[in-house]
């Protein structure tokens, strides 16, 4: 194997497929990254791959191919390696058990790795249809946000994405907060309907790492050979970018009907405003405790600490209507539903004190909330 390869060009594709490495892989070589130079699609170049029998990823770029081959390293101090390099173009060359990389005086020897025992890269699924990736990245971060992490709990820890004709919804919740979040998209037919449930942080690190490109791909299997596979695919700095994943088993339960369909009091308030006063209130909150929220007369009052410890109390405008009502929210949790909210304005919605509160955005106090974003959240016990 003999390749010459933009510098910056490599380096990208290699830290994107190497982000998936595992940190303590099973078995060493699913530490290594596979590069393989040859013809892909008509046209010489590299095709860069990672797989920890989970999550694939898979590079292709440009390159000066003098000679095909394939070679297996350590993916991470690859990556290391080529942040380090000079802005020269980098060759690279397999000589017996060893991959030499020279870029200007910089020469960097490494070790290889079996590549026969690496595992076979997963095909990617049936393609079901494209979505803008900015549009996608946004909304698959605001999803993410309540997402569980708790492992003892693995159904919690995916996001439940969901193929309906020309709509996507995406759902997450680890008891305590829900998100919902509804984008348009094409799907390649009319009639899709199909359910996945994608773990949190791959589907947060794909959508993210495929928005340098126009659109994201995204692939299905809903039967027969590679079900229980959903994968992604886009254009990224010239070169296609893949990427696969095992999806999550279990029954997702059935979040919707949380969200009221009535509510007693609704409050809004300018979101930076907010998320100022609950930043500020919640440095005397301790650990587990609620920051309390008194919505009365137009008049939002946040309260945080009680008896001989440190208090704090602040009031923000609210424009109400409905009745006056007092509760209270872990503040973090609080601050995670405003942070992923781009809008000048916030609408708190309750239908009582002790049921979760219903956030969204809204562009004027006047207007209406857009219904793409809801983050539903569970109140807490406040100190007497």
């Amino acid at each position: 194997m003999k390749f010459r390869v933009d510098r910056d060009v490599l380096t990208d594709a290699v830290a994107w497929t190497a982000r998936t490495l595992p940190i303590r892989p099973s078995l060493p070589v699913l530490a290594g990254l596979l590069i393989e130079a040859g013809s892909f699609d008509g046209d010489d170049g590299l095709m860069l791959s990672s797989f920890d029998y989970e999550t694939s990823a898979r590079a292709t770029l440009s390159a000066e191919v003098s000679e095909e081959g394939r070679a297996l390293v350590s993916g991470r101090l690859l990556s290391d390696i080529c942040r380090s390099l000079p802005n020269k173009p980098v060759e690279v060359s397999t000589d017996g058990p060893k991959v030499t990389l020279t870029c200007g005086s910089a020469r960097f020897t490494l070790p290889t790795l079996p590549v026969e025992d690496y595992p076979p890269i997963p095909a990617m699924p049936e393609a079901k249809g494209v979505v803008k990736s900015e549009t996608f990245s946004h909304a698959v971060a605001q999803a993410v946000t309540a997402a569980g992490r708790d492992d003892m709990l693995p159904v919690l820890t995916g996001v439940r994405v969901e193929l309906d004709g020309d709509s996507i919804a995406l759902l997450a919740t680890d008891r305590f907060r829900l998100s919902h979040r509804e984008l348009a998209w094409d799907p390649g037919t009319s009639d899709i309907s199909a359910a996945a449930l994608v773990p949190a942080k791959v589907l947060g690190d794909t959508a993210k790492s495929l928005t340098g490109g126009p659109e994201i791909t995204i692939a299905l299997a809903t039967s027969g050979t590679g079900e229980g596979v959903i994968g992604f695919e886009g254009h990224v700095n010239g070169g296609l970018r893949r990427t696969t994943t095992r999806l999550l088993d279990g029954e997702f339960p059935k979040v919707r009907s949380l969200f009221p369909s009535e509510h007693l009091t609704i409050a809004r308030v300018d979101r930076a405003a907010l998320i100022d006063s609950v930043k500020r209130v919640a440095l005397v909150a301790d650990r587990n405790t609620a920051v309390q929220m008194a919505f009365v007369d137009n008049v939002l009052t946040l309260d945080a600490g009680s008896g001989e410890d440190a208090m704090a109390s602040e009031s923000l405008e609210a424009v109400m209507t409905g009745e006056a009502i007092t509760t209270g929210f872990n503040p973090q949790y609080l601050l995670d539903g405003l942070g992923v909210i781009e809008t000048q304005f916030v609408e708190l919605a309750f239908t009582q004190s002790t049921k979760p509160v219903v956030i969204a955005g809204l562009d004027s106090l006047e207007g209406e909330p857009s219904g793409e974003f809801k983050y539903l959240l569970m109140p807490r016990r406040l100190l007497s």
